[in-house]
């Protein structure tokens, strides 16, 4: 990308920015958040209730207190000095709201430390902000006063919300029953915090968050060093163990690491390490597989399947693929990141812009909007966006002596330096885990390019190609090499690997693969996947003629009477139903486990009946056996993925584990979730509900669709005075519409004409039948 590029786009980024920024001054200051497609401030009770969503909305200001420092990033320091004039004039923070604990500490307490810390770079210099006296700090500190009665448990890990007038545990506070929170919750406090005890002097504020980090570290899986994603305030421990680097854990682990660049704490680094240590490569490929879904989607849903299918279709413009997309730049030096940068402002253009501000899309498949604009937007979008274009030369300070907060706030990394630890806040050393891995070039330091990429300055190229078309965007059957890619799956959760299976891709795991002559080298329910880019032509006609079936599951006992009718997907293997002139019919009875994944205990209640059991866990096939074994005769699985249907999903049939599945004789339908809870429903009212299994086309009460209806009428016209011979007029009369022909008919020697008064002419009506009509030729003589 040439320089000129790079400055036309980087002058996009600033009016868009402009734009956002400008609309919600015009339309919602002093409102927490601008509501861009009405045009106002949202305020807090005074919109309907979104659940947590409102949270984060404290009667503060908060887009204004969360862009501050993004407006010096930009460059525009009168508009930054202008702006914290107002937060000074107009913010409160003793508001009578109970708000989140993580997102104020994140967006407004982060917000006005990165502020401060900006306006004293700008009163240092000289230039501007004389009058600055270190407001933005006085209310940080006020805001961390405000937040701490959160911390007020057994444990130490703070309460998920506080009221920040009345704190917890006051009756007025309207909060303090929760007993639960998430690790993110807890354990992305640490930079904010030390950051407002090391800048105000004052230790309580480090002290609490780090408390709270090692009460996370100290419940984690001793076997794994993995932490859960929920864990009990009180007790400490988890609600819900299942381990990620997803929703509700991922700043966790950003802030383990971060924490060291900030504060100089070993102890951070080497919690990271153990459990996750930083991997270019998988970065790189993870980061190209969102690519190709914002192909597909222009947007990142908020969630989707392993097939590349929407989950959930918001796209809240989150900024995360912005800052992935940055940091990957920032790392590889490779300017393909730039052209995905571009794809990001085109998209946020000409999909996202509406007349005030930039509305969150409410559904990618359909591209409806969403009347929100979430603060982190100005916050973090547009100094990505900016910086990802921008020379270090054009920027108002240099960014690499700043470390970025999870909500893209500024922190001087000179912190673990210039202001060291308060009295007591160091985490001890012997609390530590002893690092057991070998430490390497990249123990203590970040990838550098130079090292990881020496000489060639393409690899991060070759390791995006394996992932250019994995959603199946613009790929065309093209002879190209076999590749392999390296697939961690769970490993109960085998599904994924039925249906790759399904697509004629194989899998092997790698514990029985041999790498490098170094003999069989464990890796549990990792796989390596070999992926076919060229079907033979049997097996592309195969796939091509191939077609989902639908099914149904026909409600037909009292009430329903088969008036509900629910659409379900086929498997492979089982019975055809297809073949069935009248499917099976059974009464319903659910599986216990529910999963069919274990020995079936109620027997005895499912012989003779059709089972109900729920997917995942296990595979179709060994679900469908045990449930065969117990005498079931057939079964609907229910999808478990929680609101998933045919609206929004396509069906597909289900496989088999790679066995043979002749053994299994009985009929096997899948309802996604929705219909599923319908049927269930009914279940629960009514207790004995009989269903009938059977392709949709066969629906017991749907009447076939007629033939058309097709009659051919003859006219005969004749001279008068009974000639036999002349044109004949010909009406082919079909159902819904008339066809006038003109045809020219020999009379048969035994026709008898029959003649009346019709304008001078004789009208013989010869021919009256349902036979096809004849062929006509369209120079016929005029009647």
């Amino acid at each position: 990308m040439t320089p000129e590029e790079k400055t036309v786009l980087r002058n996009q980024v600033v009016e868009m920015f402009d734009h956002a920024y400008g609309s919600y001054m015009k339309y919602a200051y002093p409102a927490d958040e601008l509501m861009p497609l009405s045009c106002r401030g949202r305020v807090r009770g005074l919109e309907p209730n979104r659940g947590d969503i409102d949270d984060s909305l404290g009667k503060f200001s908060l887009t204004l207190i969360d862009t501050l420092d993004t407006l010096v990033v930009l460059n525009k320091l009168d508009e930054f000095e202008e702006a914290v004039k107002m937060t000074l004039k107009d913010v409160r923070l003793d508001n009578d709201v109970v708000v989140s604990v993580f997102e104020t500490n994140i967006r407004v307490l982060g917000g006005l430390l990165g502020a401060h810390v900006m306006a004293d770079l700008l009163r240092q210099r000289g230039e501007r902000m004389q009058w600055y006296d270190d407001e933005l700090l006085h209310m940080a500190k006020e805001l961390g006063y405000r937040l701490l009665p959160a911390f007020n448990t057994t444990s130490g890990l703070p309460y998920p919300r506080v009221n920040l007038r009345y704190g917890v545990l006051n009756p007025l506070s309207r909060t303090g029953t929760e007993s639960d929170t998430c690790t993110a919750c807890a354990g992305t406090m640490i930079l904010e915090f030390a950051a407002l005890s090391r800048l105000s002097g004052e230790a309580v504020f480090e002290e609490h968050a780090r408390k709270a980090l090692d009460v996370l570290w100290e419940k984690r899986q001793r076997g794994s060093d993995l932490v859960g994603t929920v864990i009990n305030i009180h007790s400490g421990d988890w609600v819900r163990r299942d381990s990620g680097v997803g929703a509700g854990i991922d700043s966790y682990y950003e802030y383990l690491m971060k924490a060291y660049i900030l504060l100089g704490d070993a102890v951070f680094l080497e919690r990271f390490n153990t459990v996750l240590r930083g991997d270019l490569k998988p970065a790189i490929e993870t980061h190209e597989m969102l690519y190709q879904v914002t192909k597909q989607h222009k947007f990142l849903p908020e969630a989707f399947t392993t097939e590349f299918r929407v989950h959930w279709g918001q796209h809240p413009l989150r900024p995360e693929f912005a800052e992935s997309t940055y940091y990957l730049y920032k790392a590889t030096g490779d300017p393909y990141y730039l052209r995905v940068g571009q794809s990001i402002v085109e998209k946020l253009n000409a999909y996202a812009r509406v007349p005030c501000g930039f509305a969150a899309v409410q559904d990618v498949r359909t591209g409806m909007h969403e009347d929100r604009m979430d603060s982190f937007f100005l916050a973090e979008m547009f100094k990505y966006l900016y910086l990802m274009f921008s020379e270090k030369s054009q920027l108002p300070f240099d960014i690499d002596d700043f470390i970025f907060t999870t909500e893209a706030h500024l922190l001087p990394v000179s912190l673990s330096t210039t202001q060291p630890p308060c009295r007591a806040n160091a985490t001890a050393w012997q609390e530590a885990v002893p690092v057991t891995q070998e430490e390497d070039l990249f123990t203590y330091s970040c990838p550098s390019t130079q090292t990881l990429f020496p000489n060639n300055p393409s690899f991060a190229k070759t390791i995006r190609d394996g992932y250019k078309y994995l959603t199946g965007v613009g790929r065309a059957f093209n002879s190209v090499p076999v590749r392999e890619i390296e697939l961690p799956l769970n490993d109960e959760g085998l599904e994924p690997v039925e249906f790759l299976k399904s697509m004629g891709i194989s899998l092997t795991p790698l514990n029985e693969v041999a790498l490098g002559g170094r003999g069989l080298r464990e890796h549990k329910a990792v796989y390596r996947v070999k992926l076919v880019a060229e079907l033979s032509p049997a097996r592309q006609e195969e796939a091509e003629q191939e077609e989902v079936v639908p099914h149904i599951v026909q409600l037909i006992s009292p009430p329903f009477l088969g008036r509900t009718v629910l659409t379900a997907g086929p498997a492979k293997f089982g019975m055809d139903l297809t073949k069935q002139e009248h499917g099976v019919k059974g009464s319903v009875a659910r599986a216990s486990p529910y999963t069919a994944c274990g020995p079936i205990e109620n027997g005895e209640e499912l012989r003779g009946r059709i089972a109900l059991a729920l997917r995942g866990d296990c595979m179709f096939a060994g679900k469908a056996r045990r449930l065969q074994a117990a005498g079931a005769i057939g079964v609907i699985f229910i999808d478990h993925r929680e609101g998933s249907s045919t609206e929004d999903s396509p069906l597909f049939q289900m496989v088999g584990d790679g066995d043979s599945t002749a053994d299994l004789t009985l009929p096997l339908v899948l309802l996604f979730s929705r219909q599923g809870a319908l049927l269930t429903a009914a279940l629960d009212e009514h207790h004995n509900v009989d269903v009938l299994l059977l392709p949709q086309e066969r629906q017991l009460g749907h009447d076939k669709p007629e033939k058309p209806l097709g009659m051919n009428i003859k006219f005969r016209l004749a001279a008068e005075g009974g000639g036999a011979n002349g044109p004949t007029v010909e009406f082919v009369l079909e159902k819904g519409e008339m066809l006038l022909e003109e045809v020219q008919e020999q009379q048969e020697e035994e026709d008898e004409p029959l003649v009346g008064d019709a304008n001078d002419d004789n009208i013989d009506a010869a021919v009256c039948d349902t036979s096809p009509p004849p062929s006509t030729d369209s120079d016929s003589a005029d009647p």
